[in-house]
C-alpha cells in the first residue's frame, strides 16, 4: 500500500465509480477521457452488474446509429413524449438532459473505443408508441455479438447470466422476433438453423460468443482495459468520506481484507445499483412483496443508497422497480414472460378468473395491474396465463420450442407439456374449465364466461375490453398472420394454465438527483461531490418505462453526464458546487 497522503488517503483519485455495470464503466470511460484519474470498484468478484444479465438494450433516441439510416427523431418530441409518461415525477430539465445528452455519450463511446459499435433496432417501437413523441419504429440499441474469448483473463470475472444456455446458443436482437416465429415464418426456420450451426461451430471451433447484455458488458470492459482504468472486484465501499462541510471527499473501501481510505478529488459517482435482493427493505416500502423475484445484479443490496442516506440524500420512488411479469420453476429459476402475453391464443386472470388488463401490454404497466389488483384484496400476485393445446403447439411458450420432439435438446420440444412442469405445479392442465378453474383456484362460472367473451372478442378481432393489439407494440411479437396479431380464439382442450409472479429487472427508486446526477438533499441543495447514476438514482423515467433499454439508457448516459460534470470542475472545487436544482 502506498503511503498515505497529508489528508490521510491511502490512495487519491480525481473520480472513484462505485459500480462496474454500464453507468459505472460508461462514467469511468468519461472521465479518463476527459483527462481525470479514475478507478471504479466492484463489491462482488465479478464486474458488469445488471447490465450484463440484461436483454442489453439502450434507448436513444436521435442516437447515431438511428441517424446513419436516416432516421432522427425530433429532439423536442420526445421531450414531450418522456414528461407524459413521467407524468409531472422528473423535473424537465433531467428529461432535456437525457435527451440531449444519450446521444452525445454513444457518440463519445464509439469515437472512443473500435469496441464500442453499436447498431439500431427498428421496428421494436417504444412502450407508447402512439403518444405523441412516441416512435413506431423505436429508439432501442444494441452492440453485435462478440466472442468472449477476446476478454483473455476477464472471461472469468464477467456476471453469468442467471440461466446459462447451452454452449453456442444466443440470439441477436434482430433474431429474436424471428425466432418466436418459427412455425409462422421461413425467416424463424432459419434462425433455428442458425442456433444448431453456431452449436456445432462452438463445439468443434470453441467459440464462446455472446450477445445482448453479455457484449455490452465485455465491450465496455474491453474499453476500460485498454484505456488503463483499474477496476477493482472484490472491493466494497464500507462508506462515504466527508469533511467538515459535509463534502464528500472519498470513500472507504474494503480491499483483500484491508480497509482504505481513497480520496476522490473531483467526486465519488455511485454506479452501484438498487436493492434488487434485500427482501426486508423491498417489503417495507412495497408489502405485497414477499419473496425474491427480483433478475437483478444478485450483488445488488442497496449499499450505494444506504451511503448516500448516511450523508444527507434524499430518496425517492423506494417503492418502485422494473416490473417484469415472469414464471419462477420449481428451482427458483425466473424466467420472463414477454412473448407469451402477445401470444394471440390466451388470456389472463386474477385470483375471481377475471381479465384485469391487456396481456400484451408494456411490462411495467403489467406489474402496476398486478400490485394495484392484489391491494384490492383480489388475488393478482400470482395470475395465470391461460392457453390451449393449439397454441402450445404453434407458439414459442415457457421456452418450448413448437417442433417435432428432439431427444436430448437443451430445450423443452415436442407436442406434450413437460412431466417436471405438470408436476411442480408451476403448469396445470384440464381437458374443461371447470376443471381448470378448481386447479388453479378461481371460481369457475366466471372462468367459463371469461372464456366465452375472449373467444367472442377474438373471432371480430378487435379487444373491446382491454384493446389487446391496438398498440403495434403489442403486435411485435403477436402472429402476423392473423387480422389482429395478438387475437385468435382458445380451440378444443386440453388447456393450460401457467402461473405468473411479479419478477423484475431491479429496484428503480433510489438517491434523489438533479440534471448533472448531483445527489440532493431533502431541502433541495447538493451533496458536494457526489454523484448517482443507474438504479442507485431514482428514476428519468418516473414510474413509467419509455422503450426498450429505458434502464441502462439512463444509466450510460447519466454515468457520461456526472463524469462530464466532475471534468468541468477546478481541482478544488467539489467542495464549492453551487446547491440546489441546478
Amino acid at each position: 500500500m502506498t503511503a498515505p497522503s497529508p489528508e490521510g488517503f491511502d490512495r487519491e483519485v480525481d473520480v472513484l465509480v462505485v459500480g462496474s455495470g454500464g453507468g459505472g464503466m460508461t462514467a469511468a470511460l468519461t472521465a479518463h477521457a476527459s483527462g481525470l484519474d479514475a478507478l471504479v470498484i466492484e463489491k462482488s468478484s465479478r464486474f458488469g452488474g445488471s447490465t450484463a444479465l440484461s436483454g442489453g438494450g439502450i434507448w436513444v433516441p436521435g442516437a447515431p446509429a438511428q441517424r446513419r439510416e436516416g432516421y432522427a427523431p425530433p429532439p423536442e418530441g420526445v421531450v414531450e413524449y418522456l414528461q407524459k409518461i413521467t407524468d409531472d415525477l422528473v423535473a424537465e430539465a433531467r428529461i432535456r438532459q437525457y435527451v440531449d445528452s444519450a446521444p452525445r455519450m454513444l457518440e463519445f463511446l464509439e469515437n472512443l473505443s473500435g469496441w464500442l459499435e453499436f447498431v439500431w433496432k427498428p421496428g421494436y417501437a417504444d412502450y407508447y408508441p402512439e403518444l405523441p413523441g412516441g416512435s413506431k419504429l423505436g429508439s432501442t440499441i444494441n452492440v453485435p455479438p462478440i466472442d468472449l474469448r477476446k476478454l483473455g483473463p476477464d472471461e472469468q470475472t464477467l456476471l453469468q447470466p442467471l440461466a446459462l444456455a447451452p454452449k453456442g446458443i444466443w440470439l441477436g436482437p434482430r433474431e429474436l422476433r424471428s425466432f418466436y416465429r418459427v412455425r409462422q415464418s421461413w425467416a424463424g426456420k432459419a434462425v433455428l438453423l442458425k442456433l444448431i450451426t453456431r452449436m456445432v461451430r462452438a463445439r468443434v471451433l470453441g467459440e464462446r460468443i455472446a450477445a445482448i447484455g453479455q457484449s455490452l458488458a465485455a465491450r465496455l470492459r474491453l474499453a476500460l482495459r485498454d484505456s488503463g482504468i483499474p477496476l477493482w472486484l472484490d472491493s466494497p465501499m464500507v462508506e462515504l468520506l466527508t469533511d467538515a462541510d459535509g463534502t464528500v471527499t472519498g470513500a472507504l473501501v474494503e480491499r483483500a481484507g484491508t480497509r482504505q481510505r481513497i480520496g476522490a478529488r473531483r467526486g465519488v459517482i455511485l454506479a452501484s445499483g438498487g436493492f434488487d435482493h434485500d427482501l426486508a427493505w423491498r417489503k417495507e416500502q412495497l408489502p405485497v412483496i414477499d419473496q425474491d423475484w427480483s433478475f437483478g445484479n444478485p450483488a445488488a443490496m442497496g449499499d450505494g443508497i444506504r451511503a448516500g442516506q448516511k450523508v444527507g440524500a434524499a430518496t425517492d420512488l423506494l417503492d418502485e422497480a422494473w416490473w417484469f411479469p415472469a414464471i419462477q420453476w420449481p428451482d427458483g429459476r425466473m424466467q420472463f414472460m414477454l412473448n407469451e402475453r402477445m401470444m394471440p391464443a390466451q388470456f389472463i386472470v386474477n385470483g375471481a378468473g377475471k381479465r384485469f388488463i391487456n396481456e400484451a401490454a408494456p411490462y411495467m404497466d403489467f406489474g402496476h395491474a398486478m400490485i394495484d389488483g392484489q391491494r384490492s384484496g383480489v388475488t393478482h400476485i400470482p395470475c395465470w396465463l391461460i392457453t390451449d393445446h393449439r397454441s402450445w403447439n404453434r407458439y414459442v411458450v415457457g421456452g418450448h420450442l413448437p417442433i417435432p420432439r428432439i431427444p436430448g435438446a437443451p430445450v423443452p420440444t415436442g407436442r406434450r407439456i413437460p412431466a417436471a412442469w405438470l408436476e411442480s405445479g408451476v403448469v396445470k392442465a384440464a381437458t374443461d374449465w371447470a376443471d381448470l378453474a378448481a386447479k388453479i383456484g378461481v371460481p369457475a362460472t366466471e372462468l367459463a364466461e371469461t372464456a366465452r367473451r375472449f373467444n367472442e372478442l377474438a373471432r371480430r378481432s378487435h379487444d373491446d375490453d382491454f384493446h389487446r393489439g391496438d398498440s403495434v407494440y403489442d403486435n411485435y411479437y403477436g402472429d402476423p398472420t392473423l387480422p389482429n396479431p395478438n387475437l385468435y380464439p382458445l380451440g378444443d382442450p386440453p388447456y393450460y394454465a401457467f402461473r405468473i409472479v411479479l419478477g423484475d429487472l431491479g429496484t428503480s427508486g433510489g438517491l434523489r438527483v438533479d440534471e448533472h446526477a448531483r445527489v440532493l438533499r431533502p431541502d433541495g441543495t447538493v451533496v458536494r461531490g457526489l454523484y448517482a447514476v443507474g438504479n442507485t438514482s431514482a428514476p428519468v423515467m418516473g414510474r413509467s418505462y419509455a422503450g426498450a433499454g429505458a434502464t441502462i439508457g439512463p444509466a450510460m448516459t447519466f454515468g457520461f453526464v456526472a463524469a462530464k460534470h466532475c471534468a468541468a470542475q477546478g481541482s478544488s472545487e467539489p467542495s464549492n458546487l453551487i446547491g440546489g436544482n441546478g
